[in-house]
């Protein structure tokens, strides 16, 4: 990604960021720390600090699972990043993402009251980021990674979650797909189908799109294709990564190749999770009572106005159309469920627990503009928190 120099970009200059709203919301950081007890005398400092708190110390170190009652960590998450995928913008390094891993713990907190910090990394190989994240590690209770270019953020997420005793989590791939399933069971139900009867077509196989398609998979889709910029994945495709090779192998079962537009004929539900523009005349060719989720921000791989004259339901990533699938609806509940459980990771049933509570609130409201509840329905983490606690236990992590 090329950038200009500040000095030179008009854009930056500061009577043009003067100008701009989203500049003074921003200035200064979206975070700051506030302390959880006072400190007002003699006796409250010799509590907090010297002496008293030798005593926790050595209650620790003789008791070490006693650090997640007696400080923030089964609290805290380490929202981490290097940068080189940030929503939209593509590489812009770790400095440049920061606002966006501010906003993060922002939500985090919001939503349901999770303490974060957000971390930006200047290393990018993926040893270094394994140790990095690993070495700094004990003091959080949860690691939830950002913005990591494919394919190396599969294999991070994987080492850590083999490496480390807490959760362990990449909200690019399973913050989407979990919002993803959720409002794909919802449209299935409004159309009179169920997740097993639908055909699907996926644009873009980096962390979203493997994602999605692994836990639609998981949850019986009837089959499921995944196209990336030179079409169609399959098993007797040379050239395939690792990651995508394991596609090959789980996807579609028709055996389809080609393009995009030649899988969409005829296909139940589009997830665009790439760039890709799609011409009108190809959601055309879908079939009846179609599902069209157009994710890619800022510009939709096909505009709901347009792909309203042919499905039945549409959904984008963004909060000025309809039916938005935002991650905030998932990692906020997703982390409280794991922490108030004390999970020590978060497994696959966990995710399709988390799908499934986000698409029961919507119950009888259902409609073709309400697949997902909204981001500020207060149900929402209670919901999702408590369906990742129960089947975190289930499971036997907690």
């Amino acid at each position: 990604m090329t950038t200009v120099p500040h000095s030179q970009n008009p854009e930056t200059s500061t009577a043009k960021l003067d100008e701009d709203p989203a500049f003074a919301l921003h200035r200064g950081g979206k975070l700051h720390v506030t302390s959880s007890v006072d400190v007002n005398d003699p006796e409250g400092l010799s509590l907090a600090y010297t002496p008293g708190v030798a005593r926790v110390c050595d209650a620790i170190a003789d008791r070490p699972e006693l650090v997640d009652t007696y400080t923030w960590k089964s609290n805290l998450v380490a929202v981490v990043t290097d940068g080189t995928a940030v929503l939209g913008l593509g590489n812009i390094g770790p400095e440049a993402s920061l606002p966006v891993m501010e906003g993060k713990s922002l939500l985090f907190k919001q939503f349901a009251g999770v303490d974060s910090v957000p971390i930006a990394l200047t290393c990018s190989d993926v040893d270094e980021f394994v140790e990095t994240v690993a070495r700094m590690s004990p003091s959080f209770g949860g690691i939830n990674l950002e913005d990591i270019a494919a394919p190396r953020c599969f294999e991070i997420e994987a080492r850590l979650r083999e490496r480390l005793n807490v959760p362990v989590f990449h909200d690019d791939q399973h913050g989407t797909a979990i919002v993803t399933v959720a409002a794909l069971h919802n449209a299935a139900r409004l159309t009179g189908r169920s997740i097993g009867d639908l055909r699907a077509v996926v644009s873009g196989a980096g962390a979203a799109g493997v994602a999605v398609t692994k836990m639609l998979v998981d949850g019986g889709i009837g089959d499921i294709a995944v196209a990336d910029s030179k079409g169609l994945i399959h098993q007797g495709r040379e050239g395939l990564t690792p990651t995508k090779r394991e596609l090959a192998e789980i996807s579609n079962k028709s055996g389809l190749t080609g393009s995009t537009e030649s899988a969409l004929e005829g296909a139940d539900v589009f997830i665009g999770l790439s760039a890709g523009e799609v011409d009108e005349s190809v959601v055309a060719s879908m079939a009846e009572n179609a599902v069209v989720f157009a994710m890619a921000n800022p510009n939709p791989e096909v505009h709901p106005d347009v792909a309203r004259k042919y499905a039945s339901v549409v959904a984008t990533g963004r909060s000025d159309f309809p039916n938005q699938i935002n991650n905030v609806l998932a990692f906020p509940g997703i982390f409280r469920g794991a922490f108030d459980s004390g999970a020590r990771d978060i497994t696959e049933n966990m995710k399709q627990a988390a799908a499934r509570a986000l698409a029961e609130l919507v119950g009888d409201d259902l409609s073709a503009d309400y697949v997902v509840p909204s981001a500020f329905d207060p149900r929402v983490a209670p919901a999702v928190a408590t369906a990742v606690a129960e089947q975190a236990r289930a499971d036997g992590v907690a």
